[in-house]
């Protein structure tokens, strides 16, 4: 079983920054691969980032050079520091674990799954 905690998201104004954290609550963390959800109001929940257990990452094209993924594995946990936000940017931000290096962006791969942490960009 795998437990996740996100934090760090809140309200900032358009170009700031946050860092987002999601502490895992499992033996096997440095096997997960671990992946980085948004979901804004009325729209589906999509691939923001995500980074495999040997450390590669993927991003969506409308967040490359922004944001960066990263993982601790001594610390059970992964980040999201978003730099430059927009307002397009706020949404629920959820963290997501799959035991197996899924490299796709699928949501449902993911069984695993945070309770979500709110990012507000306003303008």
């Amino acid at each position: 079983q795998v437990q996740l905690v996100e934090s760090g998201g809140g309200l900032v104004q358009d170009g700031g920054s946050l860092r987002l954290s999601c502490a895992a609550s499992t033996t096997i963390f440095s096997i997960l691969a671990m992946a980085w959800y948004r979901q804004a109001p009325g729209k589906q929940r999509e691939l923001v980032a995500r980074i495999t257990s040997g450390g590669s990452t993927k991003y969506a094209d409308s967040v490359k050079g922004r944001f960066t993924i990263s993982r601790d594995n001594a610390k059970n946990t992964v980040h999201l520091q978003m730099n430059s936000l927009k307002p397009e940017d706020t949404a629920v931000y959820y963290c997501a674990a799959n035991p197996s290096n899924y490299y796709g962006s699928n949501p449902a791969m993911f069984p695993y799954w945070g309770q979500g942490t709110q990012v507000t960009v306003s303008s």
